[in-house]
């Protein structure tokens, strides 16, 4: 690990209490009457959102005032500083608007090494429901609660638990469907929970063995991405290639199960080896 920088700061600390009193906060809304407004066709924003977004950025510019902050809901203040923030303030909105306990807050922070190269140096996800708190600092590991956490042993892919996600807008130009129906068939189960940032932290605690999803966003990864690498985990896009925030591919792993994950992806996109669905008619009768 000689390429990774010292530091003498640990950001975590202050990370924990911001994350913490953002959790607070959407629990607080969680149990109201909620406003829900559609930014979309089914891709809503809740007063969460914003409420714990605006508490995260001030905490944030009151401790580190010339610090970047990338958020899902106010976009990027750029000041050009060496440290950026990554920000989602309820990855979950789904789930919180409907009354589904499965949401959280995700902080993680990029540090500019030189030039243009950047690295995740501390990642936190907070899931207020359960009071669990993933975090991890490059080149320290993985935590949950102050436990150290590992990815699973698992090596066989039809003994996996993985999970997957979809998109809660244009689902008809997403193709993950047939992801879901292929893996399912080749796997132990896959979940759909409805908050990457969370299905990442359970890869990295070894309760899934992988995760894939389309099109996510900075503010998705940033944070659950760090984690499961601290884990001993691996992350690539779906063809194996190296992930970068912004390479809308995101499949994570127990590292044991990577290249046959990929290996189901390389088949799937070359339309090999397809297994019809069955056809509910037949089912009927």
């Amino acid at each position: 690990m000689a390429d990774r920088m010292p530091r003498t700061e640990s950001f975590l600390p202050a990370m924990f209490e911001i994350a913490r009193e953002a959790g607070a906060l959407l629990m607080h809304h969680f149990h109201q009457h909620l406003k829900v407004e559609y930014k979309g066709e089914a891709d809503l924003v809740t007063a969460a959102d914003r409420a714990s977004e605006k508490l995260i950025r001030e905490r944030i510019r009151e401790r580190w005032p010339g610090h970047d902050v990338l958020g899902e809901e106010q976009g990027l203040n750029d000041q050009g500083s060496d440290y950026r923030w990554y920000v989602d303030p309820l990855d979950g909105t789904t789930n919180f608007a409907h009354g589904f306990p499965v949401f959280c807050v995700s902080m993680a922070l990029e540090q500019r090494v030189q030039g243009e190269v950047r690295r995740r140096i501390a990642g936190v996800v907070y899931d207020p429901t359960r009071d669990e708190l993933f975090s991890a600092e490059l080149g320290c590991g993985a935590h949950l609660n102050g436990e150290k956490i590992c990815v699973s042993k698992t090596n066989r892919l039809n003994e996996s638990l993985v999970a997957t996600g979809f998109p809660s807008h244009k689902r008809h130009k997403n193709p993950n469907i047939f992801f879901y129906h292929q893996i399912t068939l080749r796997t132990h189960g896959v979940r759909r929970a409805g908050s990457a940032a969370l299905d990442l932290c359970n890869v990295a605690s070894g309760r899934f063995e992988g995760f894939w999803e389309f099109n996510l966003n900075p503010w998705d990864t940033a944070a659950g991405v760090l984690i499961v690498e601290e884990a001993g985990g691996q992350v690539t896009r779906f063809d194996g290639s190296e992930f970068e925030l912004n390479s809308r591919e995101t499949l994570a792993t127990n590292g044991h199960i990577h290249e046959a994950l990929i290996h189901e992806f390389q088949e799937i996109f070359a339309g090999r080896g397809l297994d019809p669905l069955p056809d509910p008619r037949a089912f009927a009768r």
